[in-house]
C-alpha cells in the first residue's frame, strides 16, 4: 500500500484560500492598489507642475489621503463581511480629510501663482483626491440611497466649494462633472466589489448547504429503510409478546407458542436489519457510483462517471465502493471542486478506479496523506482483495484517488 504526493502547502498560500476567500483577497488588493495609484497618478505629477517645495508639501498630503483611504477600504469590507462594526469616526475622518485637501486644491488654483502648470496641478489634486475619496466613501455605506447621497454630497460640494472662493461658474460646473465621472466610476466599482464579494460568499454557503442536505438525505432514505423493516416486526413482537403475558397469566400452555413466534420473529428481524446494514456497507459499484454522482450533483459539482461494475467479484465491488464513499466525502468536505470524474477501467488482469477533482487544498491528512482515518479503513478494505491505493495531489490544484485491485484469473476477461 502507498500513497503518493502531499496536499499539505499545495498550491502555497494562494492555492489553500477557497473561492470566497480569493474573491476577498484580491478585492482587497485592489483597494490597496488604488492607494498606489493616487500617489502615482495625483501626486508624483506635481513635482513637474510646481515648485519642489509647495509639490513636496502636496505629495505628503496626497500619500496621507491615499494611506487613509487604504485603511477605510480594509475596515469597511470587515464591516461588509460582518466582522467589526461600521467605521464611522474613520469614514469622518477621510471626508474631513478630503474636503481639506479640496479647499487647498482651489485655493492654490485660484489665489496661486497665474501659471498654467499651477492650475493644471491643482485641477487634477482637486479631481484626483475628490475621485478616490468618494469610492472609498461609498464602501463604508450601504444602500442605494446612501451611495448616491455620498456622491452628490461631493459633486455638490465640489461645486460650491469653487464657487464661494471665486472660480468661474464654467469651470466649476465642467470640473463637478469630470468629479461626478471619475467619482461615481469608482463608487460604482465600490459598490460592484462589495456586491459580487457578498454574491460569492452567499453562492459558497448555499453549495455547502446542498452537500449538507445531500448527506441528511441519504441517512434519512437508511432510516426510512430500517423503520420499514423494523417496524412491522415491533409491532408484530409487541402485540405476541403481550398476548403471551395475558396466556401465561391465565395459565395458558399457548403462551409458549407465542414467545416461540416473538423469538422467530426477532431472529427475522435480525437478519432483515444486517441486509440492510450490509447494503450500505457491502453495496455494488454500480449502485455506489450512481449515488456519488446524484450526491455530488445535488452539492454543485459536476460528475463525469465512465467505466462499469457488471460481472466483477462481489468482494471486488465491496472494497471499490467504499473507495468512492470515502472520496466523494472527501470532495464535498474538502477543496473546492467544481468538476469530479470517476472511472473504472479493467486492464492487464486489474480493475483500476480513479477518483479525480479539482480544487484541490491543503486539508488534514484524511484527504491526502496517510495518517487519515478514511485512507486506514480503505487500505484495510483493499488489502484484504490484494489491493493497493494511491492518493494525493496532482498540479497543485487536482487531487487523485487511485485503487488497484487484481482480479481472479475467471474474471480476467471483465471488460469495462
Amino acid at each position: 500500500m502507498r500513497t503518493s504526493g502531499s496536499t499539505r502547502g499545495s498550491g502555497g498560500w494562494w492555492g489553500r484560500k477557497n473561492t470566497p476567500g480569493k474573491v476577498e483577497t484580491y478585492t482587497r488588493l485592489s483597494f490597496h492598489f488604488f492607494a498606489l495609484i493616487e500617489v502615482t497618478a495625483v501626486g508624483l505629477p506635481l513635482f513637474a507642475q510646481v515648485g519642489v517645495g509647495v509639490a513636496g508639501r502636496l505629495a505628503v498630503l496626497v500619500t496621507v489621503h491615499a494611506l487613509l483611504c487604504s485603511a477605510t477600504a480594509s475596515r469597511a469590507l470587515d464591516w461588509t463581511r460582518g466582522r467589526r462594526a461600521q467605521p464611522v469616526r474613520l469614514l469622518w475622518l477621510l471626508g474631513a480629510v478630503t474636503a481639506l485637501i479640496a479647499v487647498v486644491a482651489v485655493v492654490l488654483g485660484e489665489r496661486g501663482p497665474d501659471d498654467n502648470e499651477v492650475q493644471a496641478a491643482a485641477t487634477t489634486l482637486l479631481v484626483g483626491v475628490l475621485s478616490f475619496g468618494t469610492g472609498t466613501l461609498t464602501l463604508g455605506v450601504r444602500g442605494r440611497r446612501q451611495v448616491l447621497a455620498v456622491v452628490a454630497g461631493v459633486v455638490g460640494g465640489t461645486l460650491v466649494l469653487q464657487l464661494a472662493l471665486g472660480v468661474a461658474a464654467p469651470a466649476a460646473l465642467v470640473t463637478a462633472f469630470i468629479v461626478l465621472f471619475t467619482g461615481g466610476g469608482l463608487a460604482f466599482t465600490a459598490v460592484f466589489s462589495v456586491w459580487l464579494l457578498d454574491a460569492v460568499y452567499e453562492l459558497d454557503e448555499a453549495r455547502e448547504t446542498r452537500a449538507r442536505l445531500a448527506v441528511a438525505e441519504e441517512r434519512l432514505r437508511f432510516g426510512r429503510d430500517l423503520h420499514d423493516v423494523m417496524g412491522r416486526n415491533l409491532s408484530v413482537i409487541a402485540l405476541k409478546s403481550e398476548l403471551a403475558v395475558q396466556l401465561a397469566r391465565r395459565g395458558r400452555a399457548e403462551a409458549v407458542e407465542q414467545m416461540v413466534e416473538v423469538q422467530r420473529i426477532a431472529r427475522e428481524s435480525q437478519r432483515e436489519v444486517r441486509d440492510v446494514v450490509r447494503g450500505y456497507r457491502e453495496a455494488a459499484l454500480d449502485v455506489e457510483l450512481a449515488g456519488a454522482q446524484g450526491v455530488l450533483t445535488a452539492a454543485g459539482i459536476e460528475c463525469e462517471v465512465t467505466g462499469e461494475a457488471a460481472g466483477l467479484p462481489a468482494e471486488v465491488q465491496s472494497a471499490l465502493g467504499w473507495v468512492v464513499r470515502e472520496a466523494t466525502t472527501n470532495v464535498l468536505r474538502h477543496g473546492n471542486a467544481g468538476r469530479c470524474a470517476v472511472a473504472v477501467r479493467v486492464a492487464e488482469g486489474s480493475v483500476v478506479l480513479t477518483v479525480e477533482n479539482d480544487g484541490a487544498k491543503a486539508v488534514d491528512g484524511s484527504t491526502g496523506t496517510g495518517g487519515g482515518a478514511g485512507l486506514v479503513g480503505l487500505r484495510e478494505r483493499l488489502t484484504a482483495v490484494g489491493g493497493e491505493l494511491e492518493a494525493g495531489a496532482m498540479d497543485g490544484e487536482r487531487f487523485r484517488v487511485m485503487a488497484t485491485v487484481p482480479l481472479p484469473a475467471v474474471a480476467g476477461g471483465v471488460a469495462s
